[in-house]
């Protein structure tokens, strides 16, 4: 069976569009709603125009742990259109720092105003270039799941859940 590469699901939360916009967008703060995700470092400034916002090229260091394992990775931001869309893609990969140059995911999130607030869409991608059977190996090993795609359906349902629960507080 081909492994699935991307997934995605949704959220209703009582703001507008552009507020949850600049929640996701600060990725620093993508540990209060992330189950995996621990921190991140912003690398980079591209000068006073882009204080305190995301910006298409902005690269961060994302500090995530599963399971006791703890490991980094190198994002850039390859969406920023406020209350519209978000996204990056995790290029680099390590341990203690990033320094293994491959496509691992790419993660965005777009807003969608409704009558109730706005629609929160977050969707995964794979981007690993591997082979089904190796990728499922390492996913069994990985996740405990049958592949990426099933854990990754449960990470995007707390993430939407806790965001939900703190913007509506």
């Amino acid at each position: 069976m081909a492994r699935i590469k991307e997934v995605s699901d949704d959220v209703i939360i009582a703001v507008d569009p552009l507020t949850a916009y600049e929640h996701v967008s600060d990725v620093t703060q993508m540990p209060r709603w992330s189950p995996e995700n621990t921190g991140a470092v912003i690398e980079e400034s591209a000068g006073d125009e882009h204080t305190g916002q995301a910006y298409v090229g902005m690269k961060f260091v994302g500090s995530n742990a599963r399971s006791g394992v703890r490991w980094r990775t190198g994002c850039e931001v390859t969406a920023a259109d406020p209350g519209r869309r978000f996204a990056f893609r995790v290029r680099e990969y390590g341990f203690r720092r990033p320094f293994l140059k491959v496509p691992v995911a790419s993660w965005a999130y777009t807003f969608e105003p409704v009558a109730e607030g706005c629609r929160v869409t977050e969707t995964w991608t794979d981007d690993r270039g591997w082979p089904d059977a190796v990728a499922a190996v390492f996913d069994r090993v990985a996740t405990r799941k049958p592949g990426f795609a099933e854990f990754q359906r449960g990470n995007i349902r707390r993430t939407l859940d806790g965001l939900k629960v703190e913007l509506e507080q």
